[in-house]
């Protein structure tokens, strides 16, 4: 009977433990971004996604060859975006924007947004 009582408090740490990396691993933005850069894209805005856990603009940039880079931008939660001032429909297919913000480490072409910059210059940052 105390084997079975120690048994229960052992299976519950453990499973909290098999749930410890894939929550650092959601939430791991140092390991996917490069947070000591800052770049900037401007481009055309193709999709925005208003959904949780993080909101994504895709856009498509043109590179210094000319050459048109597919780039996914990824936010925050919408509840903060909210905060900052963003909506739903902030951002709509065909807006010119310039997003600014740190740059995958892999070098592929997606960052984490730190704000953007619409073409009548107005900014709206991805934080308070």
């Amino acid at each position: 009977m105390r084997k079975n009582l120690l048994a229960l408090p052992a299976g519950a740490i453990f499973l909290l433990l098999l749930l410890v990396p894939s929550t650092s691993a959601h939430h791991g933005f140092v390991s996917w971004f490069d947070t000591t850069r800052s770049i900037s894209v401007k481009g055309t805005v193709t999709g925005f996604d208003w959904t949780n856990p993080h909101a994504y603009i895709y856009m498509d940039v043109k590179n210094e060859r000319g050459a048109v880079e597919k780039w996914s931008i990824e936010l925050g939660a919408l509840a903060m975006l909210s905060r900052a001032g963003w909506k739903r429909d902030t951002l709509k297919y065909g807006d010119e924007i310039t997003a600014i913000g740190n740059p995958a480490k892999d070098g592929k072409p997606t960052m984490h947004l730190n704000k953007i910059v619409f073409a009548n210059g107005q900014e709206l940052s991805s934080a308070l």
